[in-house]
């Protein structure tokens, strides 16, 4: 038996070809990093503190969730998901049994060993990340994606609309891989500028060097620079990022941006919205908390309101709020911080009224990030007159439709047709309207938070009975072709 208990911070765990190295919350496989979450990593550490014992699952639970009530089968999710990440196909090495009625056991030898210390890690690698201040829901997958990924492709870009959570999912693959880069990992917000000129100058101030300081000092930095907001700035972000990755080859660069930039090398990771629960899941609690949007909403439900239990009578109404809500990390967030003013009761009849319901935002947050109507003004206030026009006028659909039939609604004398096309594609780029394709033929649809954004500025504008009305005309026309069709 082992016993790796009260282990100091330093400390290197090794079993078979893996080491865990718990400063740094990293387990590599050689000097590859595991995709792991933050969740698995407290579950592993606690079994290999007991290497050879059998750990009760409430033990496990009791201890990597201390302050909340949790159903079994996240531990088993995770359970699941650490086997699968420790499965060799060399020799199918097992290292945690299940003991039936019992718990878990960490059945393979453990050596415990501190981090040596050399000219790189004698001291801790130098961040500016922020603190993180909450768990990070659902993102596992594309967190593991960019720790593997990173240190081999050296360009990689997260895109996505607003809310969808590019900047969280970058900064905890950073925090993963702080111990991977000799130099550091570096958050540089390009949302706190607007001129394109400042944008070499704004890099250099926050990594802390020279005014005056050309790109060529990077040339022999090995980090990872977080390039934070670049979609207002897509041209000079595309020229400094080519330029770095000529003159610093050990850099490595993580942008999140509402569109592709572009840029030579550039490896584009679409960022999806969180997993919402369909009608079948509404059969157990168990069932329904296996979806990453309803594990988000209970986890901040339950920050907010002490003792909130999902109850298979809630199941209806959180499905409804989180697929209203898009899936959309931080519109869910912002739902669930209202449920002890509203309860779930409340918070489902305020849908049709989100930017109200969406309004007490995050204090720590940066001021687009604090409700979901200011990072819609982010992305709107960006746009192109033209192009704020057909979002406008785009809203009055409600569900998928057609290039075809945006023509129909939309087009006029100031949006031609040839125009439409060109302006669905920029929007569609940059993630304001999704694409789906569907026996051959692409449909375009406005997420709903989106298109009720945009239903108001079309009422503020005063054209939105006039849009409404060639939107009914036009279904008309179309139920009336598809009749004598059928004839």
């Amino acid at each position: 038996m082992n016993s790796h208990r009260d282990l100091p911070g330093d400390t290197v765990l090794r079993f078979g070809p893996y080491a865990f190295h718990l400063n740094q919350r990293l387990v590599l496989h050689g000097d590859q990093p595991l995709r792991l979450g933050g969740r698995a990593l407290e579950i592993l550490q606690v079994l290999l503190e007991h290497a050879g014992s059998v750990v009760s699952k409430e033990a496990l639970i009791a201890r990597v969730w201390p302050r909340s009530v949790v159903e079994e089968i996240n531990l088993r999710v995770h359970i699941a998901a650490l086997r699968r990440a420790f499965r060799d196909g060399q020799n199918g090495d097992c290292y945690i049994l299940t003991i039936p009625q019992r718990g878990y056991s960490f059945v393979a030898s453990v050596q415990q060993a501190s981090q040596p210390v050399s000219i790189e890690t004698a001291h801790p690698p130098r961040h500016n990340l922020p603190a993180r201040l909450t768990q990070v829901i659902g993102r596992d997958a594309v967190v593991g994606s960019l720790v593997r990924q990173l240190p081999l492709r050296r360009l990689m870009t997260l895109v996505g609309p607003c809310g969808i959570g590019k900047t969280t999912v970058a900064l905890r693959a950073a925090e993963l891989l702080l111990q991977h880069y000799r130099d550091g990992v570096w958050l540089v917000d390009m949302a706190t500028i607007d001129d394109p000129v400042q944008v070499v100058d704004h890099l250099t101030r926050t990594l802390g060097l020279g005014s005056g300081t050309t790109l060529e000092t990077l040339g022999r930095w090995h980090a990872l620079l977080i390039l934070d907001n670049c979609e207002h700035l897509q041209d000079s972000c595309r020229t400094l990022i080519e330029a770095l990755l000529c003159s610093a080859p050990r850099l490595s660069l993580l942008v999140t941006s509402r569109e592709p930039l572009l840029a030579t090398g550039e490896m584009l990771l679409p960022l999806p919205p969180l997993a919402v629960p369909p009608a079948s899941a509404l059969r157990s609690v168990d069932a329904f908390m296996g979806y990453s949007a309803v594990q988000l909403f209970v986890s901040r439900a339950r920050a907010r309101q002490q003792g909130f239990a999902l109850r298979e009578q809630d199941l209806k109404r959180v499905r409804e709020i989180c697929r209203r809500l898009d899936g959309l990390p931080l519109a869910i967030e912002l739902a669930a911080a209202q449920i002890d003013a509203l309860a779930l009761v409340g918070l489902q009849a305020q849908l049709d009224n989100c930017f109200q319901l969406l309004t007490q935002g995050r204090r720590t947050a940066v001021p687009r990030h604090q409700t979901l109507k200011a990072a819609l003004d982010w992305s709107y206030e960006r746009l192109s007159p033209q192009e704020q026009t057909v979002l406008q006028r785009l809203s009055v659909f409600k569900t998928a439709f057609t290039l075809e039939a945006a023509k129909g609604v939309v087009s006029c004398a100031s949006v031609q047709p040839a125009r439409l096309t060109r302006v669905m594609e920029n929007l569609a780029l940059k993630s304001l309207l999704s694409q789906e394709q569907a026996k051959g033929v692409c449909r375009y649809r406005l997420l709903n938070t989106t298109r009720r954004y945009a239903l108001e500025k079309l009422e503020d504008s005063g054209a939105l009975q006039s849009f409404e009305m060639r939107y009914a005309g036009y279904l008309s026309h179309a139920q009336s072709s598809n009749r004598q069709m059928a004839l």
